[in-house]
């Protein structure tokens, strides 16, 4: 009898360790694939890199304005955000998002980290996931410029002004300045260290985050700094590890065209056991696939440009057996045109290619699991008297850098039906096959 109950307790034991496993809050990766609360996870989101700032109650604060964007996300079946944890650096640099995070080092806002908080328990509230990024390569945040610039390597410059080629100079000092990255070493700390005011959830146990990135677009600025900086991704996704033992690590890669060109680089920083998944992004307009003057007629060759850049990362995706995301895509308006009342007609074709694209990977239980388009403008109101962002504007899904309503969907564009329809037809997909692979 004494055998036949240490059996029956044994089998009870095992079975809720493997119920509890597959019944995990947090997002992870099994086999090749994300699962999230015991199923495959596949999806459609968006980039809401402002969302932070709405969610303060101070300067650029609007919490109405928040909880209105995240309800009508959710309506459409967007459960999946990428944000901008915060800015860096001092406010009324052109081009900069603010208010910032981060004015010094060490030094925070605390409206803002209020902010963060709020945007976190509203996701919460609404079983929605979050990718929060730390850093940035570009000026529209700070980032590598502002722990250059803190540390001792002169005053940043700014491409609007002092031009490209100043800044990506610039830049490129990062990975070689040992300063500057223990800078971003004690950020990283901080905000994954943190306890949220409202719910009083430590983040690293708060299941609506989905990943923690070390930084937008990261990226080497030479061929000299290529061991530099993939030494960096491994430091910075082992800290993370080792402060949060819950939650996926991403590196923000945009696939070759962040790591020089190189391949060999690219698959270096995505097989490191402390990343979880891999990440690129696409954008035809940028990198002249697309042009102003030819956007409905270049749109055949955008579609086929982006299926092949995603299958050559899918090649790395398999041979390491982790989900490919396409976190950043975005597609001009037609003509070229930023206001609201301009047509979306090739965006909208591309769209709909872009969610083809995993739908037909769910089908086929393939590893290209998700996208977040950049970037959502939902409810406001860009100012008609001038084209960039200036303090006191709306934001948009487009930063303070690029035109606005370049690249952000709003709430009244014929894009979110297909958004909508696409993730429906998404969440149609039987997933059977996908199921049967997990168990």
């Amino acid at each position: 009898m004494k055998h036949l109950l240490t059996i029956f307790f044994l089998l009870s034991f095992f079975s809720g360790s493997i119920k509890a496993q597959k019944t995990s809050p947090y997002v992870h990766v099994d086999k090749g694939h994300f699962v999230r609360n015991g199923s495959p996870y596949y999806y459609i989101g968006t980039n809401l890199w402002y969302g932070a700032i709405l969610g303060s109650e101070g300067e650029g604060g609007n919490r109405a304005r928040l909880v209105k964007e995240l309800d009508y996300l959710q309506s459409l079946g967007i459960e999946n955000l990428r944000v901008l944890v915060g800015a860096d650096g001092e406010n009324g640099v052109k081009s900069r998002v603010e208010p910032t995070l981060q004015k010094s080092p060490g030094i925070y806002n605390d409206t803002l980290l209020a902010g963060l908080d709020y945007l976190m328990q509203e996701l919460g509230k609404r079983k929605m996931v979050v990718v929060l990024y730390l850093n940035n390569s570009w000026e529209w945040s700070g980032g590598y410029s502002m722990y250059l610039q803190w540390s001792g390597h002169g005053k940043a410059p700014v491409p609007s002004t002092d031009g490209w080629n100043a800044f990506t100079t610039y830049v490129k000092q990062y990975q070689q300045s040992d300063s500057a990255k223990a800078l971003f070493r004690n950020h990283v700390k901080y905000i994954i260290s943190r306890t949220n005011r409202y719910t009083g959830k430590k983040y690293v146990d708060d299941p609506a985050i989905m990943s923690w990135q070390i930084g937008n677009e990261p990226r080497a600025f030479s061929n000299e700094n290529k061991v530099l900086f993939a030494r960096w991704i491994a430091d910075v996704a082992a800290q993370i590890k080792s402060l949060d033992k819950n939650h996926m690590v991403s590196t923000g890669s945009e696939g070759l065209k962040g790591c020089e060109e190189d391949q060999q680089l690219f698959e270096q920083i995505h097989s490191l056991k402390d990343v979880d998944y891999i990440n690129i992004h696409v954008w035809p307009y940028n990198w002249g696939w697309v042009g102003k003057n030819n956007i409905t007629e270049k749109l055949a060759l955008a579609k086929e440009n982006t299926k092949a850049y995603m299958e050559q990362h899918l090649v790395i995706a398999r041979k390491y057996q982790k989900p490919l995301v396409m976190e950043e895509f975005g597609f001009p308006r037609d003509g070229f045109q930023f206001g609201k009342e301009s047509t979306t007609v090739s965006r909208d074709s591309y769209y709909t290619y872009a969610f083809e694209l995993i739908t037909a990977n769910k089908k086929a239980n393939g590893l290209f699991a998700g996208c977040n388009f950049w970037g959502w403008g939902g409810f406001a109101n860009p100012s008609t008297e001038h084209i960039f962002w200036q303090k006191g504007d709306d934001y948009c899904g487009d930063p303070a850098q690029e035109e606005q309503g370049l690249n952000s969907v709003f709430a009244t564009d014929k894009t979110v039906q297909v958004i909508k329809k696409s993730i429906q037809q998404l969440n149609a997909v039987d997933g059977k096959e996908t199921k049967t692979a997990l168990m």
